[in-house]
This record gives C-alpha cells, structure tokens and sequence, in this order.
C-alpha cells in the first residue's frame, strides 16, 4: 500500500493543503490572538533601535507634512486658495501614510517572515492583517497629534469630528486587502518591494494631499477629473478633511464619496483575501 493511500485509510489529510475558504475564514478567526500578539510585537521592535523610540510613530509623518508645506506650500504655492492648509496638508499627510505603510509592510509580509511561515502551520493571511493592525495604532497614535494641531490651528470641535471615526475603520479594512494583495505579489516577485515605494509615490502625488484637486484640476479634461474623484486615497484623505475642517465643505466631496469609499474597502477587502487564499499552499516553500 502507498503512504497517499495509507494516510487516506486512516482519514490523513495533506496540512500544506489549501483549505476551503469557509474552513479559511474560522482558522482566521480561531488565531485572532496571534494576530494581536504578533502585531505587538512588530510594533514594539519597530524603532527599538533609534533613541526616540516610538516617538518616530508620530515624527515621521510630521517631518514629511514640514517638508511637502516649505516645497510645496510655500516655494510652489499650492496653498493658494485653501483655507486652513497647514491642517488640510498635515490631514492627508497622516491619512495617506496609513495607506503607505500598510502596504509597504504588506509586501515584505511573507518574504520577512519565512522562518516562522516554515517553522509553525496557521494562516497565512494572519501576517498582513497583523501588519495593517500595526499601522492603525500607529496612526491612532498619530490621530491624537493631528487632532492638536487641528486645534491649535484654530477649528473648534464639531459633531462632525465623530465621522473621523468610520473613516479610519473603512480606510483599515481598504488597507488590509491591498496588503493582502502586495503580500502575495511579493512572496513571488521580490523586486516589488523595491519598486513599490516609486508606485506610492506617484500614487500620492495623484491624491491631493499636497493641493486641492479642486483647484489643480478645475481646467482637467472630464475623465481625469472623473478618475481623481474615484481615486480611493483622496476619497478617504477628502473624508477625513470633511470631519475635521469647518472650512472643508460637502461641497468638495466627489458625488456618492461615502459609497465609493464603501465599495473601494469592500472591493479590496473581498477580493484581496480571495486572491491570497487562493495562493496559501505555496506561501514559503520556494
């Protein structure tokens, strides 16, 4: 007798194997505390190394909005006609930072994790989804500097600041499936990482984060205002604006923003986690 046909006497199955997504989703959720922990873990040694620690969390994001307010704000005058840039520039700073990082932690997901994915059997969407949660407190964190200078910028707090609030959980659940995306990538093509911070970059400099696409595209042809409205990261960074800045109006919303913002995050989500389950049986073995 074989050992295939051993095993299947004695109801064996292969672990490798990928299992049914039904049976995917409930091991998923019976390693939710892994997730947790692991994700502790990452963000605790995440800036081990430097001297100001965590400090570098909220730093980073705020050196990037000094840097894109001197060339941008002042030396090319994108603050021109809009009110309160200094709070509508750190906003998106933030905001698109969250997406950034996510996916670039996203990427190196299975190629900076072979030893354990080789070492103990669990799903391996576990290690991007952990990543993004990394990213979300850090932005959380990052959300109480930015409310500061909201403040100190002189807005007064409004019920609508409670909207920040779906924002971010759609945004997180639109980050966790472009993650879910680039991680499989990456487990295949290596060079993604290094080619994926020029990707986010022209990403960002598409997404308003710098100006208002309201201005800078007011003489674009239809279809690239068209395609700016429906870019998923200035909807989220135009969202967060519109909670946060009595200045940012409905007005400045693309029509339909809160369902475009709900169907990019489904859209990501559902077919991101599809796309890398389908993949789970070859995570690690090259």
């Amino acid at each position: 007798m074989s050992p295939s046909e051993l095993a299947a006497l004695h109801g064996l199955t292969d672990s490798s194997a990928r299992p049914h997504l039904l049976d995917y989703v409930r091991r998923l959720w019976s390693h939710r505390h892994f997730i947790n922990e692991f994700a502790k873990a990452k963000s605790a040694t995440k800036y081990s190394g430097a001297r100001l620690g965590d400090l570098w969390h909220v730093m980073t994001p705020l050196l990037n909005a000094a840097v894109y307010y001197l060339i941008f704000g002042l030396l090319i005058g994108t603050s021109r006609g809009v009110p309160d840039f200094i709070p509508f520039l750190v906003t998106g700073v933030f905001i698109f930072t969250f997406t950034q990082s996510s996916v670039l932690s996203g990427v190196r997901a299975i190629t900076g994790n072979l030893s354990l994915i080789r070492a103990l059997h669990f799903p391996r969407a576990s290690l991007p989804i952990a990543l993004t949660l990394v990213q979300l407190r850090q932005l959380l964190v990052s959300m109480l500097v930015l409310v500061a200078i909201v403040l100190a910028m002189g807005q007064v707090p409004q019920w609508s600041w409670l909207l920040a609030v779906p924002v971010l959980l759609i945004q997180a659940l639109f980050n966790t499936g472009l993650a879910l995306i680039v991680a499989r990538l990456g487990s295949k093509i290596t060079d993604l990482a290094q080619l994926m911070p020029f990707v986010l970059r022209t990403w960002m400099y598409a997404s308003g984060v710098m100006y208002s696409i309201d201005h800078m595209a007011a003489s674009a042809p239809p279809l690239v205002h068209l395609l700016l409205d429906l870019n998923p990261a200035a909807v989220y960074i135009d969202l967060m604006r519109f909670a946060l800045i009595d200045s940012f109006t409905a007005a400045q919303l693309p029509p339909h923003v809160w369902a475009i913002a709900v169907g990019w995050a489904l859209a990501a989500a559902i077919g991101g986690f599809v796309y890398f389950w389908m993949a789970e049986e070859q995570y690690g073995r090259d």
